[in-house]
């Protein structure tokens, strides 16, 4: 019978070199939760396996081009700690903001929000903050409109009186998302719905003028035009 150590390095392998990274929960299935952290630490000993962060693993992948082992993707870390923690996550605010273009700032730091505890977490050479928010804010994971909650949630409530973010978004967000967002306004803060209802309201086309008549008191000129020709 194969050792737990051999059918960690068999799954790690059937992920693929820099493709996953792992924690000992994803081998409950291979014995206790004690055997298979001391599995996973032998290894890392070894260099079978490479300890990206506490308690986080992944099979390392050498990178021809730059002649040494990659870094790992935070992306996958952060998959790694959802599945064993539990939580939900998004990504933060002002990434969101940044890409529906109400900012030109750049994101210096690795936030991700979530409904699990406030804490920041070093993987690799990165340092991952974990933001701790509200019900309301979390429900609007993965529907169309997150992006929008995100950035709005960023922004905060002077963006009500930013003249620019309605016309912004209006142009930016194609329908279904308006329509996402107005149907699930109740969950965001009261001051962000004039900024939704102004997002979704019908755009109004400019009435063409009049053409002038002419003279004054030619046949059916009205009163204004007569006083004004």
């Amino acid at each position: 019978m194969a050792s737990i150590a051999d059918r960690i390095m068999r799954r790690l392998r059937a992920k693929g070199k820099g493709k996953w990274v792992c924690t000992p929960s994803d081998f409950r299935d291979f014995g206790s939760p004690a055997s298979v952290r001391q599995a996973l630490a032998r290894l890392a000993r070894k260099g079978d396996v490479r300890r990206v962060g506490r308690g986080l693993y992944d099979l390392p992948l050498y990178c021809d081009y730059l002649k040494k082992i990659a870094v790992v993707k935070y992306e996958l870390a952060v998959d790694a700690m959802v599945r064993r923690d539990g939580i939900r996550v998004m990504r933060g605010g002002l990434m969101a903001a940044n890409g529906l273009s109400l900012t030109n700032c750049v994101p210096a730091q690795i936030v991700y929000m979530t409904d699990g505890a406030s804490r920041n977490v070093k993987v690799g050479g990165w340092t991952i903050r974990f933001q701790h928010v509200g019900r309301k804010l979390m429900a609007w994971r993965g529907r169309p409109a997150e992006p929008v909650a995100r950035a709005l949630d960023w922004l905060g409530p002077h963006a009500s009186q930013d003249p620019r973010i309605i016309p912004q978004l209006r142009r930016v967000l194609p329908d279904y998302v308006k329509d996402d967002l107005i149907c699930n306004s109740s969950d965001l803060p009261k001051w962000a719905l004039p900024i939704v209802h102004g997002v979704v309201a019908p755009e109004e086309k400019p009435v063409a003028g009049r053409r002038r008549r002419g003279r004054a008191g030619r046949r059916g000129a009205t009163p204004l035009e007569s006083a004004t020709a």
